[in-house]
C-alpha cells in the first residue's frame, strides 16, 4: 500500500482506496486533524475531497500515508552536516590541512586525538565547531530532525481512487514518448498491483516492461505476441542484464565504468580492475528453460528470415555473444524450429542486404533522388536525418520527397522536428546531445551549414516549420471532437511537452518537466545531498558543489573553496556513517550574487571516490520566504516543508550530475538534468549548460500545442473553466495523459 501512496504522490495526491473511505464522517476525527498537521510540517497539504476521505479511513491507513510522506522527505536519514553553525565560516585554511597531514604521519601528539584516530594539532582547526573529524571528513555526531515547518508554500494533495490508479497506469502504457525514471518505476509499482489492460502500447521501453511482468509470471508464451522484431527480444535480454530499457553496448558500459574509477590522482586509480569487473558482470549465462523459451521467440517471429537478419546486423556483435550463450545453433537443429535454423544460417553466411549500407552507397555517390527513394521505406528514420539531408542535396528536394511520408512519422518526431529547426540551423554554434551511456555533450554544428548565407537556412527553417505544423494540424482534423469551446490555463504555456528530454532519476516528490522553471520565495537558496542510508561505515567521498558563472569569469563553492561570494559550504564530508548516511548543504545569496553581477549558479553533485554516484543519494534545493534556520547545536539546516524540489539518483553510470540552475537576474531556478564527466565541479563546462537550456527553451509548450488543436478542431478559446475541453495544470501534471495529444 505504502508504494501506491508513494505512486499518487508524484502525481499530486494520495492513494485512497473506496472501501477504505465508504462511510462519510461529519465531524473531523483526531487522527485526521493529527495527520494534517504533521503533513504541514512535510510541507503538504490536502484538497477538500481528500480530507473528507481520510476522515473516514482508518487510523492504520493514515499511519500509512504519513509514514510515506515522511519517507519520501527522508525525515528518518541523518542531516548533520561536518560544521555546526556552518553559515559563519571556521576560518580552516589549507596550511591547518598541511600541518595535519605531517602531524599525522610523524606521528606527532601534538593536540587532540579523535576517534577516527587522527591528531588535530593545536591552533590549526577549530575543534569546537565540528560535529566530526576536519582532517579526514568522518562525522561522530548525529542530531535527530527537528521540523519547524518554515515553508511558505504548502503542497496541496488531491484524492485519487482506483480508478485513477487505473487511468494513470492506461496512460503510462499508452504514452507515446519514452517513460522517464519516476513514471518507470511507477508503472513498475501499478502493474504488479492492477490487471494489465488490453490496450496498444506505444513504445518500445515501456513494452520491456510489460514483457517482463509476464514473463516473470510465468506466461512467456503470452509475451511472444509483443515482439514484432528480433531487436526487441534483443532489447528485452539486455534490460534483464543491464536495467537499461535502451541497448547501450557492452563497451559503453566498461569504458564508462573505467573512466568513472579514474582518480585524479593515479595512484589512486581502480580503473582497470573496476573495468575488468564489469566485463565479467556483463557474461551472458542462461538457463535451458531460458534459452528455449528465447528460441521459440525467435522461431516465431512473423516477418522473414532476411528481413529478421538485416535487423539483426547493426547488433551483429551483440548478436554473436547471444546467439552462443542461449545455445540458439542446437535449438535450431530440433523439430518445429526449422524459421530459428533459417534465420542463423542466413545471418552466419551473410545472405542479405543491408538497407543502411545501400542508402550509404547512394549518398556518397551523391544519388539524391535514388537515396531519397531509399529513405521513405523508412519514414522515421527519414524523419531523424532530415535536416543533414537537406544540408546534403538540398531543401527543397528533400522537404517534397519528406512530404510524401510525413503522415506515417510518429507525431512526437513531427513535433520534434518542429521544435529543434531553429536550433539545429545556427551556423558557428553548439549543439547538446545525450549518448545512450546517459552523457550529455556539446558538440560543433553541422559544417556544411557554412556553404549556405543567413537567408538560405532560415528559409530551410521556414519549410520545415510550414511542413510539419500542416502535418500536425491535419492530423488534429482527422479526429471526431464534437466539443466547441475549450479553455487552455495560462500556465501550459510555460510547461514543455514531454518529448526529447527525460529525467533518468527519480522524482518522488510531485514530479516536474525538465525545463521547468521555479520562481523563488525568498532570498535565500539552500542546496543540500543525503547519502549513504542504509549502508556500513565507510569511505565514500560524494561532493556538493555549485559553479557561478559571471560575464567574464566563474568561481566554485566546493570541498577546496568553502566560502566564496555570496555562497557558503556546510563543510567536506568524505567518509559515512552507519546506516544513517550523512548530508552537505550550500547556502546561495541571491542578492549579494545579483550585486556582483553574477549570471546563473549550477547546482552539481559528483562522485569523488572511485566509481559512479552513488544509489539513492538525493539531491534538491529548499526555498521560503521565511528566514530557514541553521542549527548552531549542530548545523542541522535540512526542512522538508521548504523543499522546492529533490530527486533521488538512480542513473547508473553518471560521475557527475547538474541538477538545477539558478537564473540570477530572473530569481528562478530552472530544473534541468545533465550528466557529465567530472571527478571534480571544475570539470563542468558552461557552455554545456548553455546549450542545453537553450535547447529546452526551444521545446514546444503544452499551451502551443493546444492552441494547434483549437485551430485545426475550429474550437473555441474561452477564459471559462466551465468549457467542453479543459485543460489545466491539474491535467498536465500527468505528462503520459499530455501525450495523447500526438495524435498518430
Amino acid at each position: 500500500m505504502k508504494n501506491l501512496i508513494k505512486v499518487s504522490l508524484r502525481q499530486s495526491a494520495i492513494f485512497i482506496p473506496a472501501a477504505a473511505c465508504a462511510q462519510s464522517v461529519k465531524e473531523i476525527s483526531e487522527t485526521s486533524t493529527i495527520l494534517l498537521a504533521n503533513a504541514r510540517k512535510l510541507g503538504f497539504t490536502f484538497s477538500e475531497p481528500l480530507l473528507h476521505a481520510l476522515n473516514a479511513a482508518a487510523p492504520k491507513l493514515k499511519h500509512e500515508i504519513l509514514e510515506a510522506l515522511r519517507e519520501v522527505m527522508g525525515t528518518n536519514k541523518n542531516w548533520t552536516p561536518l560544521v555546526k553553525g556552518w553559515d559563519i565560516p571556521t576560518g580552516e585554511s589549507r596550511s591547518d590541512h598541511i600541518i595535519a597531514f605531517f602531524a599525522n604521519v610523524l606521528k606527532l601528539n601534538w593536540g587532540s586525538k579523535l576517534k577516527c584516530g587522527h591528531y588535530i594539532p593545536k591552533k590549526t582547526f577549530p575543534l569546537e565547531r565540528y560535529n566530526g573529524c576536519p582532517f579526514c571528513g568522518t562525522p561522530f555526531q548525529q542530531e535527530e530532525l527537528k521540523l519547524n515547518e518554515q515553508g511558505s508554500k504548502l503542497k496541496v494533495l488531491d484524492l485519487w481512487k482506483e480508478d485513477d490508479m487505473t487511468n494513470y497506469l492506461n496512460d503510462l502504457l499508452k504514452s507515446k514518448t519514452a517513460l522517464d525514471a519516476t513514471q518507470v518505476e511507477s508503472l513498475k509499482t501499478l502493474i504488479l498491483s492492477f490487471d494489465i489492460p488490453n490496450v496498444a502500447v506505444a513504445m518500445k521501453e515501456t513494452l520491456m516492461l510489460l514483457i517482463d511482468t509476464l514473463v516473470e509470471k510465468g506466461d512467456a508464451e503470452k509475451a511472444a505476441s509483443y515482439f514484432s522484431t528480433p531487436n526487441d527480444i534483443l532489447r528485452y535480454l539486455w534490460y534483464k542484464k543491464t536495467g537499461f530499457l535502451q541497448i547501450v553496448e557492452p563497451k559503453t558500459i566498461i569504458n564508462k565504468t573505467k573512466e568513472n574509477n579514474t582518480h585524479l590522482f593515479n595512484f589512486f586509480s581502480n580503473c582497470n580492475t573496476a573495468s575488468l569487473d564489469k566485463k565479467k558482470a556483463l557474461k551472458l549465462k542462461y538457463s535451458r528453460k531460458e534459452c528455449k523459451m528465447v528460441a521459440s521467440w525467435l522461431n516465431g517471429l512473423s516477418m522473414s528470415p532476411k528481413k529478421v537478419c538485416e535487423i539483426m546486423h547493426p547488433k551483429r556483435n551483440m548478436w554473436v555473444r547471444f546467439i552462443r550463450a542461449l545455445r540458439l545453433a542446437e535449438y535450431s537443429k530440433k523439430a518445429g524450429f526449422e524459421q530459428l535454423k533459417t534465420i542463423l544460417d542466413i545471418f552466419y553466411n551473410k545472405k542479405y542486404k543491408v538497407w543502411q549500407g545501400i542508402l550509404n552507397k547512394n549518398r556518397q555517390q551523391f544519388n539524391a533522388e535514388k537515396s531519397l527513394r531509399i529513405l521513405k521505406e523508412k519514414p522515421g528514420v527519414f524523419a531523424r536525418s532530415l535536416f543533414s539531408n537537406m544540408l546534403w542535396f538540398g531543401d527543397d528536394i528533400t522537404i517534397n520527397a519528406f512530404a510524401d511520408v510525413v503522415d506515417q512519422v510518429p507525431a512526437r518526431l513531427v513535433f520534434s522536428l518542429n521544435m529543434y529547426a531553429d536550433n539545429y540551423f545556427k551556423p558557428n554554434g553548439k549543439r547538446s546531445v545525450k549518448t545512450l551511456g546517459g552523457i550529455r555533450k556539446t558538440i560543433d554544428t553541422h559544417p556544411l551549414l557554412e556553404m549556405y548565407d543567413q537567408k538560405q537556412l532560415d528559409g530551410m527553417k521556414a519549410k520545415i516549420e510550414d511542413l510539419t505544423l500542416l502535418a500536425m494540424k491535419k492530423r488534429f482534423a482527422g479526429v471526431p471532437n464534437k466539443s466547441k469551446t475549450i479553455y487552455i490555463d495560462p500556465a501550459l504555456f510555460n510547461m514543455p511537452v514531454s518529448i526529447g528530454e527525460r529525467s533518468e532519476n527519480v522524482q518522488d516528490m510531485p514530479s516536474a518537466l525538465m525545463g521547468t522553471r521555479f520562481p523563488l520565495e525568498g532570498n535565500e537558496v539552500r542546496l543540500f545531498m543525503q547519502w549513504g542510508e542504509g549502508m556500513p561505515a565507510q569511505h565514500l567521498d560524494m561532493d556538493l558543489s555549485c559553479y557561478v558563472a559571471y560575464e567574464h569569469k566563474a568561481q566554485f563553492c566546493s570541498y577546496s573553496s568553502l566560502t566564496i561570494p555570496g555562497c557558503q559550504h556546510s563543510g567536506d564530508i568524505r567518509s559515512i556513517p552507519s546506516k544513517v548516511g550523512t548530508a552537505e548543504y550550500i547556502n546561495i545569496d541571491v542578492d549579494k550574487l545579483e550585486t556582483l553581477g553574477a549570471k546563473y549558479v549550477s547546482f552539481t553533485c559528483n562522485a569523488y571516490s572511485n566509481g559512479n554516484l552513488t544509489a539513492n543519494m538525493v539531491v534538491g534545493w529548499m526555498d521560503s520566504k521565511h528566514s530557514m534556520r541553521i542549527s548552531r547545536k549542530s548545523g542541522v539546516a535540512y526542512d522538508p516543508s521548504c523543499v522546492q524540489h529533490q530527486v533521488r539518483i538512480t542513473q547508473p553510470l553518471a560521475k557527475g550530475l547538474v541538477f538545477g540552475v539558478l537564473d540570477v537576474e530572473a530569481r528562478e531556478v530552472i530544473w534541468l538534468e545533465m550528466p557529465y564527466y567530472g571527478q571534480v565541479v571544475q570539470g563542468l563546462n558552461l557552455n554545456g549548460v548553455e546549450t542545453l537550456l537553450n535547447k529546452l527553451d526551444s521545446r514546444l509548450n503544452i499551451g502551443t500545442l493546444l492552441n494547434i488543436k483549437a485551430e485545426a478542431q475550429g474550437l473555441k478559446l474561452t477564459e471559462d473553466a466551465e468549457a467542453d475541453e479543459v485543460y489545466d495544470i491539474q491535467w498536465a501534471t500527468n505528462t503520459a495523459a499530455v501525450t495523447q495529444l500526438l495524435v498518430d
